[in-house]
């Protein structure tokens, strides 16, 4: 089997930034959806549409500084 070649820090990086900004991307989704949710343009429970709402702005404000956090590089 042939290995693969190792990965540079820059793949790495790149790699992590793509993850961060699809997680942001997903928050905000979810607080479209459950803007829309409130609005009554999806027929599910109004306190779905809440936590769909929390959920995004969690996933937009928190979630990326908390990747950001663990995959700090460690001090050289």
């Amino acid at each position: 089997m042939a290995s693969r070649p190792p990965e540079s820090p820059e793949d790495v990086a790149r790699a992590r930034w793509v993850v961060i900004n699809i997680v942001r991307v997903a928050g905000v989704v979810m607080v479209i959806v459950g803007i829309l949710g409130v609005e009554g343009y999806f027929a599910y429970p109004e306190i779905a549409a809440y936590v769909l709402i929390a959920a995004g702005v969690f996933d937009i404000f928190v979630v990326p500084l908390l990747l950001a956090r663990k995959w700090r590089s460690p001090p050289e």
